[in-house]
């Protein structure tokens, strides 16, 4: 069983080849906690070594869309009106702080994907 920090390439492939040796572990078992555990130093060394970059908030925002089923009406609520969600969606108008706040809190939208650009207007 490993139980340190992933620090080679080498290390994380074999982590990798463990864990799916145990994919089909039985709940309760010794082996679910030593997938918990290997799953955690994966997540760990792949956030050092392979960030991923958050995405586009209009392509956060329509991809919420497509999971929630909305259309853009259902957007009027939290963006303003029909034209403004028309405009937000096409990028011709930038979010304003209270849409981010809205979309955040109502719709999920994690706000670290509308603070990581510099195009907001209050």
């Amino acid at each position: 069983m490993i139980n340190k920090l992933i620090k080679t390439e080498q290390e994380y492939n074999s982590v990798l080849s463990r864990i799916e040796e145990l994919m089909d572990a039985k709940e309760n078992s010794p082996e679910i906690e030593e997938l918990e555990l290997l799953a955690a130093l994966v997540e760990l060394y792949e956030d050092e070594h392979y960030p991923m970059d958050l995405p586009d908030p209009v392509d956060a925002i329509k991809f919420r869309m497509e999971q929630l089923g909305l259309n853009q009406k259902a957007l009027v609520p939290f963006i303003g009106s029909k034209s403004k969600v028309s405009e937000v969606l096409k990028r011709k108008r930038n979010l304003t702080l209270s849409m981010m706040r809205s979309l955040h809190k109502n719709l999920g939208i994690p706000a670290e994907i509308f603070l990581q650009t510099s195009e907001i207007t209050a």
